[in-house]
């Protein structure tokens, strides 16, 4: 067994508690959906987000309504690139996973220009 990253973003609508919370839980069912993963496959979990989403962590929304209490997880902020895509929270979910796993990327919203 190896262990694989697993890319996702989606754009958040406000930088508001719950709409951080949604778009996290948005993607993350996306990302677990589209890999057929379950919690036990989860190894950690890094979130970025960019500098005008501040209002919540979005660890936090996996921790409570995902059951994630014993996955590592960890929140940052983006790099603040000029001119790139505001209002965006990304993910790395690093699972473990057979080799042959093929991780499928998932880009939700507005972040879908980012592929």
């Amino acid at each position: 067994m190896i262990s694989k990253g697993i890319r996702g973003a989606i754009t958040v609508d406000y930088n508001f508690e719950g709409s951080i919370k949604d778009a996290t839980l948005e993607l993350l069912n996306a990302v677990l959906e589209q890999n057929n993963l379950k919690k036990e496959d989860i190894s950690h979990v890094i979130f970025t987000l960019t500098k005008d989403l501040n209002a919540a962590f979005p660890a936090k929304f996996a921790r409570i309504n995902l059951g994630w209490d014993d996955i590592a997880m960890m929140c940052y902020h983006e790099l603040d690139v000029p001119d790139s895509l505001p209002m965006c929270l990304r993910v790395m979910v690093v699972a473990n996973c057979e080799e042959d796993f093929i991780p499928k990327f998932v880009y939700l919203k507005g972040a879908s220009v980012l592929r």
